[in-house]
């Protein structure tokens, strides 16, 4: 029993984070490149697979966005 309630808390403070984190890359405006959103979803804390998701791309092209952020 609490363990279906612990991951129900867990699902829904993902989806949660989900909705925030479109919120940040929707407030970035149309003139945003997906490397500037992914950017600050990073700076935001986000993993790659989380990135990926909100910026409906594969895990791979997150991280060839995010890989000269690295080198800066």
């Amino acid at each position: 029993m609490v363990k279906d309630v612990d991951s129900e808390i867990v699902t829904k403070l993902d989806q949660i984070l989900k909705v925030l984190s479109m919120s940040l890359v929707d407030r970035l405006g149309p003139e945003a490149t997906m490397t500037e959103k992914a950017r600050m979803l990073r700076i935001a804390g986000l993993d790659i697979k989380m990135i990926a998701v909100v910026l409906n791309t594969t895990e791979a092209s997150v991280r060839t966005l995010t890989s000269g952020i690295r080198k800066k």
